[in-house]
């Protein structure tokens, strides 16, 4: 499943997450007002509950929480430095620079500005997550919490949270049919976990730069490790483990890496 990404509706500008949300909250809040007179609130002793007036509309809002972290790309390189002179007038190789994890949350930041030039106020975005979420809306709210500082007071991991809220839509996308899942069911799994291909220790993070855990494995690399590149059966990984958390598994923990998707058979599937 490709990440969850950003559609701005008037540019076009694409803005792509990280990692995908380990869950998404959707709420919704009818069109319901409670009846009023000239003297207030229309109700009386005898109810349970006040009537209720039917206004339409109503209100959808989705909740994301969403990880950013600068370990989990490459690093930038420095401008190269001068040639030094020295007796074989080479210059030494750049070196990879720290990055603020700002400057990958600093878009979705902009969506939260009333900086639409149609005079809508803040952008119309488009929240597309796999096949089966395709939500125009617009960003009411947006919360960090910086962690990993460096020396210079550079974050370098962040904990978003967005919440939205759905807007008209005036093309909206054709219902899909849902495809039929990747991921072998939870028979398939405890076959696999019995017979496993290997048992992998989880790596965990190190030291970095700045004295701060930097690093660790996550289910993602070793399913592209061990399954060539697919790193979309993670799942297949932590349905096998039984694990909840997928970002990154316990440091230390011995994974059961079982044997792929298409190898494993219960007998009971044609």
């Amino acid at each position: 499943m490709e990440r969850v990404a950003f559609i701005d509706e008037q540019t076009g500008a694409r803005v792509t997450c990280m990692l995908n949300p380990e869950h998404v909250v959707q709420r919704r809040v009818a069109g319901l007002a409670p009846r009023r007179g000239g003297s207030g609130v229309v109700s009386g002793a005898a109810l349970s509950d006040s009537p209720l007036l039917h206004t339409g509309g109503g209100r959808t809002e989705l909740d994301l929480q969403l990880l950013f972290d600068v370990d989990l790309v490459p690093p930038p390189l420095a401008p190269p430095a001068p040639a030094a002179s020295g007796a074989d007038g080479g210059a030494p190789p750049p070196a990879a620079v720290r990055a603020d994890v700002r400057d990958y949350t600093r878009a979705l930041w902009q969506l939260a500005e009333n900086s639409d030039p149609s005079g809508r106020g803040v952008p119309h975005v488009r929240m597309v997550l796999g096949k089966s979420w395709n939500v125009l809306a617009v960003v009411e709210a947006v919360a960090e919490r910086f962690e990993r500082f460096d020396r210079n007071g550079t974050p370098g991991r962040s904990w978003m949270s967005l919440r939205l809220v759905r807007v008209p839509d005036p093309n909206p996308p054709a219902p899909e049919t849902p495809p039929a899942a990747d991921i072998p069911d939870a028979a398939a799994a405890a076959v696999a976990a019995a017979a496993p291909a290997a048992v992998h220790t989880v790596i965990g993070a190190g030291p970095g730069d700045d004295g701060a855990p930097s690093g660790g494995e996550t289910l993602a690399e070793l399913a592209a490790r061990w399954f060539g590149g697919r790193a979309a059966l993670w799942r297949w990984i932590a349905d096998v483990n039984g694990l909840d958390d997928v970002v990154w598994p316990e440091p230390g923990r011995e994974l059961i890496v079982p044997p792929a998707p298409e190898q494993v058979s219960t007998g009971e599937r044609p």
